[in-house]
């Protein structure tokens, strides 16, 4: 299944030129035409999913196995000191590309690439029980 109006979909099928890095049955994987680094690359599935939720769990090992061999072969390759692996669900969370995705970024040691420092909460356990209760209710 594909959308029409999807990038990564018309990326599958041929219709938009990509720079393949790895391919297989059902997983394909492509450099980022706008890179936080050298080598930062999109994983996506080749069936159009939109996010996470939308994803079939019959599918996610078989995918999460081509994240893995990805993140590996750039390591490797590039000799990168680290790598981020991130992935956005929904516009709030900073999803562009409505076709589940994730980016996988090889990072070295003072890149300066995007610092990853946030501000954290600072919870009380009141708060932390309230949180659990409406997470965990039928």
């Amino acid at each position: 299944m594909h959308d029409e109006n999807c990038i990564f979909c018309k990326i599958v099928q041929g219709l938009i030129p990509s720079s393949k890095i790895y391919e297989d049955g059902s997983s394909l994987a492509f450099l980022d035409i706008a890179p936080f680094t050298k080598g930062h690359t999109i994983v996506i599935p080749k069936e159009h999913y939109m996010n996470m939720l939308d994803f079939p769990e019959k599918e996610m090992t078989a995918y999460f196995s081509a994240v893995k061999n990805v993140t590996i072969k750039i390591k490797e390759k590039l000799g990168a000191d680290g790598i981020n692996i991130m992935q956005n669900n929904f516009k709030a969370a900073g999803q562009v590309v409505n076709h589940l995705h994730f980016h996988v970024i090889p990072r070295w040691e003072n890149d300066r690439a995007f610092p990853i420092r946030v501000k954290k909460l600072n919870l009380t356990k009141e708060e932390l029980s309230e949180i659990l209760l409406k997470i965990n209710a039928p």
